[in-house]
């Protein structure tokens, strides 16, 4: 369980990395709060932010889950290829929103899996009675 772990606050570390990001894009192309559109390049940087997040609400119970009930190590495993992911998601992203689609893939893949996994375990159990 420890590599779960670390994989969750890892994704939580990269969740607030990127909410600097945001700021720092804030400045520099200077979109002042509360405003969250008027550059494009800005925009960009917060999308990633507020996706990243969407995913976290169903990646962090996702693999929980899945390691508590499937398998610890196939659950760090996966989270790494979401924390990759979501890296190149937020670099392609950020260059042309149009290249996102690997880097979404790679991040929302390895939540559908362990959904999945979970669901067909908690099925299994229900007939094992």
């Amino acid at each position: 369980m420890a590599y779960v772990l670390l994989v969750i606050v890892l994704a939580l570390l990269q969740f607030v990395l990127f909410g600097i990001a945001v700021g720092r894009a804030r400045g520099k192309y200077g979109v002042h709060a509360p405003a969250v559109s008027g550059n494009e390049q800005f925009e960009r940087y917060f999308r990633v932010h507020v996706n990243t997040l969407e995913q976290l609400v169903v990646f962090i119970p996702a693999i929980w889950l899945f390691a508590q009930f499937v398998s610890p190590l196939w659950a760090a495993g996966l989270g790494g290829v979401y924390l990759a992911g979501r890296t190149l998601y937020f670099l392609s992203y950020v260059k042309d929103p149009k290249s996102r689609g690997l880097g979404f893939a790679l991040s929302s893949v390895p939540s559908l899996v362990m959904l999945v996994g979970v669901l067909v375990e908690a099925l299994r159990m229900l007939s094992l009675g």
